[in-house]
């Protein structure tokens, strides 16, 4: 997410950071890069020009020329300018309200409104213990009803459809008194999108908007139209009082422009992003963290936030039980479940754009490390037999030439799959011991200790 800002900003920052003094013109130099970086980015013109001049004001007084290290003191700025545009404070859904909470969800049509709703009514379903009903306000368009319908079954929820659906507002007054004798906490309503910003659809949602008064109107646009998405927000804007904006399919946005643009040019806070096409594939919104992302700095919040939800703690105390314990307690199972945890936490990708400095690796690097070759190990595993998996030294020959047919490798795949596999045992033989475990927290920053600069746990 964000590649090529991030490479620019960081890049143009790295060089800077090494100089032992800084004058103006330096910073102005720095500033010019960063610009250049920003208007590549797709970023709105007025929002890049109000970012040079706060960041530039603030660099070129004291706060950096007078630091004893004004290449990290430049960085700090541009960090904290770059939450200002993208709005301080995380903005979180106001669900303590009477419920129904009702969620009015516009956009235009492919932004990917009635997949963010199944989405959300997931994830407000699990994070806030709510009950979630679904109801679609688009009269023009039943697969959109249809595909609803199968997100609310997947997502969990309730689901209102409209015996008559002629009249958008009448299906929205319905669904809202559904949604109160079902005892529901919030329902989340998904309206009808165009191709383009027109009267007929701005006035027919301003009606829907006026007859059920939600509590939250959220502006879903695509991130991948770039300004563009910021001058869609803030039509959408001016004809209703939005409280917050989702920005979709930013797994593959590599510039950013839309994040940067939309808040600044519409004063709506981003409160989610949206990525890919899996019901949990959306996050809470958290500028300060998406500003060191961007900066190259990582996300290691976020990291730990999706670990703890999302990683089997059964499954990991059972492992964390053979560490130490001899090389047969590690079999191809174990190392399966390790491969499909990562999955779940979004893949390599998802990994490393939370990784500090991973996105200082060279190109070559970072395109060997995707979640194909995940994909193929658990296919070989898969391959095996249970004894194969409990014992992979008996597979030889004739099974590898079978393995490797069954999971569509090649035997040089198998072997080294069980390379690897060896290698993981001896690593967690050695980190089991003693030894091994003083010598792994030594090569932690700080000693690796809680306060010791290590962890910071």
């Amino acid at each position: 997410m964000f590649d090529q800002l991030s490479k620019r900003l960081s890049g143009s920052l790295e060089r800077i950071r090494s100089r032992g003094r800084l004058t103006e013109d330096n910073i102005r130099e720095a500033m010019r890069e960063v610009r250049i970086a920003l208007l590549e980015a797709d970023v709105a013109l007025p929002v890049v020009k109000d970012f040079i001049a706060q960041t530039s004001q603030r660099a070129i007084g004291q706060e950096v020329i007078g630091s004893l290290k004004p290449g990290e003191a430049l960085i700090k700025v541009v960090h904290e300018e770059l939450k200002r545009v993208l709005g301080d404070t995380h903005a979180a859904l106001d669900l303590d309200k009477p419920p129904p909470v009702v969620i009015l969800l516009a956009g235009l049509q492919g932004a990917g409104k009635t997949t963010t709703a199944g989405k959300l009514a997931r994830l407000i379903r699990e994070r806030h213990g709510k009950k979630v009903m679904l109801a679609s306000c688009d009269i023009y368009r039943p697969a959109a009803i249809d595909q609803l319908e199968t997100l609310a079954e997947q997502s969990e929820s309730g689901f209102f459809r409209a015996e008559e659906n002629n009249d958008a507002v009448a299906i929205a007054q319905q669904a809202v008194d559904q949604a109160r004798r079902g005892f529901h906490d919030v329902v989340i309503l998904d309206t009808a999108g165009r191709l383009a910003v027109d009267a007929a659809m701005m006035d027919e949602i301003r009606r829907v908007h006026g007859a059920i008064s939600p509590t939250e109107v959220l502006f879903v646009v695509d991130s991948m139209t770039g300004q563009d998405a910021a001058n869609t927000a803030k039509a959408f804007h001016e004809a209703l009082p939005l409280t917050g904006v989702i920005l979709t399919k930013t797994d593959g946005d590599a510039r950013g422009g839309a994040a940067l643009s939309v808040r600044q040019i519409t004063g709506a806070p981003i409160k989610f992003l949206g990525t890919g096409e899996k019901l949990d594939g959306i996050e809470p919104f958290h500028p300060d963290r998406l500003a060191s992302r961007i900066l190259g700095m990582g996300d290691v919040l976020s990291l730990v936030e999706e670990v703890e939800r999302k990683v089997d703690q059964k499954k990991a105390r059972k492992l964390a039980g053979k560490v130490g314990k001899g090389s047969r307690r590690f079999g191809m199972d174990d190392l399966r479940d390790q491969l499909k945890q990562m999955q779940n936490l979004g893949g390599v990708g998802s990994l490393l754009d939370k990784m500090p400095g991973m996105n200082r690796l060279p190109e070559a690097a970072r395109a060997q490390m995707d979640d194909t070759q995940t994909r193929r190990m658990i296919a070989i595993v898969d391959s095996m037999t249970p004894n194969e998996r409990r014992y992979p030294d008996i597979i030889k020959g004739s099974r590898k030439r079978r393995i490797a047919a069954g999971s569509g490798t090649q035997i040089q795949d198998v072997n080294r799959l069980i390379k690897q596999h060896k290698q993981m045992q001896k690593m967690m033989k050695k980190v089991g011991s003693k030894k091994g475990m003083a010598n792994l927290m030594k090569r932690l920053p700080g000693g690796g200790m809680p306060g010791g600069g290590g962890l910071g746990m």
